[in-house]
């Protein structure tokens, strides 16, 4: 991967305070601790530029939601994160990705043991064709994080229960994850997530093919994980944006238009394309 010589956090499409840090100016507390930051990130299919100088910092413990219309580059900006673009062919990037101030796009990093660090929520859920135990056990058994039944025991139950799941499944633990419901399938795969001890979750669009019941859960679940971890989500369900997360960036056309704490961004943004977007003027 190629690296940017100068490491500017804001470039003109990145309206947060012009030329300065990509941090929002509107909020005069303290900024949070920055858990993940992308640096001058270009990303190309092919020939074609999908994501053009991304500058973004992700905070500690705060759920950061991307949002924009469709084929905005929010997904592929997401998929960046933990290198899962690494699995499509003919994608190049240049720029800088870091977890914690170390380039997670270096030849020494280990990919497999980098996506036990940034976990992955999927749009449709997606459980193993196994038992909710083994949904939640494989991962561990495999990284060698829990070996005796005892341990994986508890880790499935703790695992679950920080999903929400626990109360709704402990007496049917070997029953296919693929008999679930939609919202409790997805929950199990959030707990399957976080049963790697992640440091950060990435969460595409949880819950667009969730009924609203399903959705509010999975809402209650999101504000509930942040105490512990780092989200990043991204949703076309702007009203979902300012529900759940504490800082918001609005994508158009592969850029960032802008970036600043929710409240801000909706309620007073810099940008005319950002107010445009937000009033349903397009996208």
């Amino acid at each position: 991967m190629e690296t940017q010589a100068n490491d500017v956090t804001a470039t003109g499409s990145q309206t947060m305070a012009e030329n300065q840090d990509n941090t929002p100016a509107a909020n005069e507390q303290a900024t949070p601790e920055v858990k993940m930051s992308a640096r001058d990130l270009n990303l190309w299919y092919g020939e074609t530029q999908a994501l053009y100088d991304i500058n973004l910092d992700m905070y500690n413990q705060e759920v950061t939601a991307l949002i924009g219309p469709s084929g905005c580059g929010k997904s592929t900006f997401l998929r960046c994160l933990n290198r899962m673009n690494d699995l499509i062919p003919q994608v190049r990037m240049n720029g800088r990705v870091s977890l914690e101030g170390e380039d997670i796009y270096d030849s020494s990093v280990d990919v497999v043991q980098l996506r036990t660090f940034v976990g992955m929520v999927f749009q449709k859920p997606n459980p193993f064709p196994k038992s909710i135990y083994e949904n939640i056990a494989y991962a561990p058994r495999l990284h060698g994080t829990g070996t005796s039944r005892s341990e994986l025991d508890d880790l499935v139950e703790s695992s679950l229960k920080r999903a929400g799941l626990w109360d709704e499944v402990a007496d049917r633990l070997e029953t296919p994850g693929t008999e679930l419901s939609g919202g409790q399938q997805q929950r199990l795969c959030i707990a399957r997530a976080i049963a790697v001890n992640p440091e950060v979750i990435l969460m595409d669009e949880p819950a667009s093919a969730l009924d609203p019941l399903a959705t509010a859960t999975v809402e209650e679940l999101i504000h509930e994980l942040k105490d512990n971890y780092t989200i990043v989500i991204v949703t076309h369900n702007l009203q979902q944006a300012a529900r759940v997360a504490g800082y918001t960036a609005f994508f158009h056309m592969g850029k960032i238009v802008e970036f600043n704490d929710t409240d801000t961004l909706f309620t007073n943004p810099a940008e005319q394309r950002t107010e445009d977007y937000i009033t349903g003027r397009f996208g």
